[in-house]
């Protein structure tokens, strides 16, 4: 009998332990699912990828003009980043990403998109704390700012990203959007009030949107909210 699980990667990081692992449902027995943990809380999987990819797709739906140049910030298992590839319009795409065993996993071709990705001349994956750069200011490179780290600015993943969720770390965020651009953030919650507040404090115009998705693992719909923010 084929396994139906495997732990593919344990690393010791300085946000705790790294467990990158794959499974096989009961309900899609020939499908591996890959999964992320971080310090003993789930991450992500790629069960259910549609607002990770929907972040990147309705972010540049409200961008115009080609040779965009876009930051994701978070690399996760790659699908924001493979649906920002997916627009022709796209130029470049920086994948800055905290970890380096993650980029690691996609450069060893140990995940579906990690070969897409390597092969893909615009793609470029950089290890550094994006929250921390992006809150240093710096001059208007690009299009669109894609933020998928956090399961939102109220639940963290680490304490220490608190002071880019404000109105004054957004607003910093913002200097590194071209006029005209957006910048759009991921969350694992429903829409929450505050923090389409602060967005709207620190960008020309914001709003909130919902995903809604069947989760296998559940026994209702999941919703995801996506927060937009224009310069």
């Amino acid at each position: 009998m084929p396994p139906t699980f495997e732990e593919i990667d344990y690393q010791d990081t300085e946000l705790g332990e790294l467990i990158l692992r794959r499974r096989r449902p009961l309900s899609q027995p020939d499908t591996w699912v890959y999964e992320v943990k971080l310090a003993g809380r789930f991450l992500m999987s790629s069960l259910n990828t549609d607002s990770e990819r929907e972040l990147a797709t309705r972010a540049l739906a409200r961008l115009h003009g080609d040779r965009l140049q876009v930051l994701v910030g978070g690399l996760g298992l790659g699908y924001t980043a493979a649906a920002a590839l997916a627009d022709p319009r796209v130029a470049r795409v920086d994948v800055v990403e905290r970890l380096p065993a993650v980029i690691e996993w996609h450069r060893r071709g140990i995940l579906p998109l990690g070969d897409a990705l390597n092969v893909d001349p615009r793609c470029h994956l950089l290890v550094d704390d994006c929250l921390h750069a992006l809150q240093q200011g710096g001059p208007p490179r690009y299009d669109a700012i894609l933020i998928d780290i956090d399961d939102s600015p109220i639940h963290l993943l680490d304490e220490a990203h608190a002071t880019f969720y404000s109105v004054a770390g957004l607003a910093a965020a913002r200097q590194s959007l071209r006029p005209g651009g957006v910048f759009a953030l991921w969350t694992s919650l429903p829409t929450e009030a505050e923090v389409t507040a602060r967005l709207r404090q620190a960008f020309r115009t914001a709003h909130a949107e919902e995903v809604r998705f069947d989760n296998p693992l559940l026994d209702h719909p999941e919703v995801n909210a996506l927060y937009f923010g224009m310069a």
